[in-house]
């Protein structure tokens, strides 16, 4: 088994419900988009964030979102009672909302009304809603245990940039075993002098070559927990707050097991907290395809799958899946030969 762990992206650890939107619920994974655009930094956040009294660190302060609502309901009243309306009044329908468990159209319509939601991420919002199967939206519970991610933030500090898109490309050869996977990552700086990003895998049986965008890699190799591992790619250029770089790498496998060995016949992706524009490609020699290829998601790193998808491959013996954003979850592909 290899899994590519993305732990960077913002300070969040949990919104503002642990309920789960189920697989296929459009107004469910409509909840979840709108709970990671009022979390990312940027003006929706700061909307919020002047009304919060006490921080949270990492979660979304009901109560500051409900004065928001209130303030453009004062402003541009849709019923009677609205000029009136206190945010305490609306805090529960914010947490019904936000949580999924109740989203009308009246409420989302609000919510973009009020925070000036972009034409953009206002027709994502309806097309989700709507439960349209073209935006793709996967918020999990978890990508590794708590006590894994502790260790993480303890060896790797305060995160320092955020993945705005990511692109792994696996080649698997003709003996059926990985070959390497071509990373593709367009990162922003939300620090100064930011002139590294980790680079973290369950693996050592591997070698990390840099191209665009990296001068190096740092000779300083981190084990953390039973099998992961982590090291830094040091950048062609230091990186001021909202400076932005592409990175290409390529992490080559240097496996000399049975390739029937269940681990072997996956590639998995783990996202810690939340990244945008995730796509990943499964290539396979012409020599050996797959009797079957399935995507799939994983109850974290160590758990079972709790969702999968048959697919086929293109004329390339390729297969690829693009997701709009990831949060909090473990997603990837495997096959059977």
């Amino acid at each position: 088994m290899h899994v590519a762990v993305t732990s960077h992206k913002r300070d969040d650890k949990r919104d503002v419900s642990d309920s789960e939107p189920a697989a296929g619920n459009g107004r469910g994974l409509a909840a979840a988009y709108l709970r990671q655009l009022l979390l990312k930094q940027g003006t929706y956040r700061r909307l919020w964030e002047q009304h919060v009294v006490r921080e949270r660190r990492g979660e979304i302060n009901q109560l500051a979102v409900a004065e928001v609502l209130a303030q453009h309901l004062w402003s541009y009243p849709r019923h009677v009672g609205d000029s009136d309306v206190m945010p305490r009044q609306l805090k529960d329908s914010v947490s019904r909302a936000l949580s999924g468990r109740l989203l009308s159209r009246p409420q989302l319509a609000l919510f973009i009304d009020a925070f000036s939601i972009s034409a953009q991420e206002a027709e994502r919002l309806w097309r989700l809603w709507n439960g349209s199967g073209s935006v793709a939206v996967l918020s999990g519970r978890r990508a590794v245990s708590p006590e894994l991610e502790g260790d993480l933030r303890e060896a790797l500090g305060p995160r320092r940039h955020q993945t705005l898109s990511l692109h792994d490309h696996i080649e698997i050869g003709a003996d059926g075993l990985p070959v390497r996977t071509r990373t593709m990552q367009v990162i922003e700086a939300t620090a100064p002098n930011t002139d590294r990003i980790p680079y973290l895998y369950d693996t050592n049986a591997l070698t990390l070559d840099v191209g665009q965008g990296c001068q190096g890699v740092s000779r300083q190799l981190y084990k953390i927990g039973d099998e992961l591992f982590a090291t830094s790619i040091l950048l062609s250029k230091v990186l001021n707050v909202g400076e932005t770089s592409t990175l290409e790498y390529w992490t080559t496998y240097q496996y000399q097991d049975d390739p029937d060995d269940p681990g072997l016949r996956e590639h998995r992706r783990a996202v810690m907290h939340y990244v945008e524009n995730v796509d990943m490609r499964v290539q396979f020699d012409a020599a050996r395809q797959p009797a079957k290829l399935w995507w799939a998601t994983w109850d974290g790193v160590d758990g079972p799958i709790t969702s999968q998808e048959e697919v086929g491959l293109d004329l390339q013996h390729s297969a690829h899946r693009y997701m709009r954003s990831i949060e909090r979850a473990v997603v990837g592909f495997y096959w059977s030969w």
